[in-house]
Order: C-alpha cells, then sequence, then structure tokens
C-alpha cells in the first residue's frame, strides 16, 4: 500500500521521467533493469525536501553531460516497496536511504550516493559528483582503454 496518494507524486515522478528516466515499479523490472549490459543509473526517489531541492535537480543537471549511463531507472520509496526493495538489495554495504542514486555496471554496484551525501549539500556539487561519477564509469573510450 503507497504511503502517499499518488497525485502528490505524479510532479516529483515527472521530474525524473521528462528526463528520460524509466520508472520501476515490481521486483521483477528491477532485476531485469539491473542485468541489463552496461552501466545502469538507479534513483531511488523519495517525497522528502532534500530529493524534492538537492537530488532531482542534481539529477537534472547531471543528466546534461555529454557522458550517461547507458540505462537510467527511477523506484519511488513509500509507492512501489517491493521495486524499492529489490533496487535496495543490489546496493550492498549501503544501508537503505531515500533519496540515493546508485551506479551499476552488469549488475554490479560500481558507485553510490546515500541521502547523508545528498542532504547537506546542493544540487550543483551532488551534480558534480554524478558527472565525474559518470565520466569515470559510464564513458565507453575510457572503458576499452582500461
Amino acid at each position: 500500500m503507497p504511503m502517499y496518494p499518488e497525485i502528490m507524486c505524479v510532479p516529483m515522478r515527472e521530474e525524473l521521467t521528462r528526463l528520460g528516466i524509466q520508472e520501476l515499479h515490481t521486483a521483477e523490472e528491477v532485476d531485469k533493469a539491473v542485468h541489463a549490459p552496461g552501466t545502469t543509473m538507479v534513483v531511488v526517489n523519495s517525497i522528502c525536501g532534500c530529493a524534492a531541492g538537492r537530488m532531482r535537480p542534481a539529477v537534472r543537471l547531471a543528466m546534461q553531460n555529454s557522458v550517461r549511463p547507458d540505462h537510467a531507472y527511477s523506484v519511488f520509496a513509500g509507492q512501489e516497496t517491493e521495486a524499492t526493495e529489490r533496487a535496495r538489495s543490489y546496493f550492498t554495504g549501503y544501508p537503505p536511504s531515500s533519496p540515493s542514486i546508485a551506479i551499476l555496471r552488469d549488475g554490479q554496484l560500481v558507485y553510490m550516493l546515500p541521502r547523508r551525501d545528498i542532504e547537506s549539500r546542493e544540487a550543483p556539487a551532488i551534480a558534480a559528483d554524478l558527472k565525474a561519477a559518470f565520466d569515470r564509469l559510464c564513458d565507453k573510450k575510457a572503458a576499452v582503454q582500461s
């Protein structure tokens, strides 16, 4: 059962889907998405203020980078509980947090930005970290050379 009325979440969902980030609603969708070849970003969206004022604006800025993950998905904490729990099961070594952003390569976690690294910082600083992670982890030329 969702924690919030869906009508409240629609604008928060659309902030990410307008960027081409696909929502995942079930555990099966998460499993399929996470195991896609290449790099996959999973955003744990949230209704909280730090998601609205920091995380979603940072993702918007980072997605303007020339290098981006091959795939980009989101789950909504408090709404699609099963999908969120399954996504978090791939974030090994990190306690559940919302919002958060993970990058996986071929199903393995390679980068994590938990809530503690989001809530106390401004969107441009968070975006800079994400862009650096994209450049380091998602650049096809860099991956071939290493």
